[in-house]
């Protein structure tokens, strides 16, 4: 007798898709950010990334969630991927990673970030290819940085010195952090002074978790390092 067996891989998709609709709704009923940013009071939210200035670890159309309590009781640590308000208009929230701690001196040479005078050991992961509508596909390459307290991550890089590849010395101030994209050639960050600069710890409301929603389905539920 034959007997007909489910395809695993098939039903597989069709589960992450419901699991992703039924996530979605819920999110945008009870997850949806108000005008008034400062005002959050919920412990998460969902957040979405519409450019590519975290790519490769937020990509281009995915949602995650954001734990907006987390640093109610500890400081934003190293690497944390976190949601800020931008000082020089607070209605406007930017998703970065935290490189430069308060008193620290960050400074980027030849592509490799420094702090302290220290650079961050960055091996080579391969490479990448970035996709945004509307514009030609671009090939990149990956770098594993490692960071003094040993957490790495991976970042992008489009172009050999860039213009933001190197730079003056970055003195970050007392309670305040130096935020980096991983997209390093297409990312408007703490480098860019006059635009976002160094951010205060009032301004960071959030870390970043779980993402729910992404064009590539094997990504829903993991945690972006």
């Amino acid at each position: 007798m034959n007997v007909a067996t489910p395809r695993q891989g098939s039903n597989r998709w069709w589960i992450l898709s419901g699991l992703a609709i039924i996530v979605i709704a819920l999110a945008a009923v009870f997850f949806t950010i108000p005008h008034d940013v400062a005002s959050i009071k919920r412990p998460f939210r969902s957040f979405s990334f519409p450019s590519t200035s975290m790519e490769p670890t937020l990509r281009l159309g995915e949602y995650a969630f954001a734990n907006m309590r987390a640093y109610n009781d500890a400081p934003p640590a190293r690497r944390d991927i976190v949601v800020f308000t931008l000082p020089r208009d607070p209605a406007t929230t930017y998703v970065k990673r935290v490189v430069g701690l308060p008193g620290e001196q960050v400074q980027m040479q030849n592509g490799i970030v420094y702090i302290n005078g220290q650079a961050v050991p960055a091996a080579d992961a391969g490479t990448y290819k970035l996709s945004a509508t509307g514009e030609p596909e671009k090939s990149g390459r990956l770098k594993r940085e490692t960071l003094p307290n040993g957490v790495s991550y991976t970042i992008l890089d489009l172009v050999d010195n860039g213009f933001l590849d190197n730079t003056s010395v970055y003195p970050v101030p007392a309670d305040h952090y130096f935020m980096l994209g991983d997209n390093r050639d297409n990312s408007s960050d703490s480098r860019v002074l006059n635009q976002v600069g160094y951010i205060p710890r009032a301004n960071v409301i959030g870390r970043i978790g779980m993402i729910f929603w992404s064009p590539d389905l094997s990504r829903i539920g993991t945690m972006p390092k």
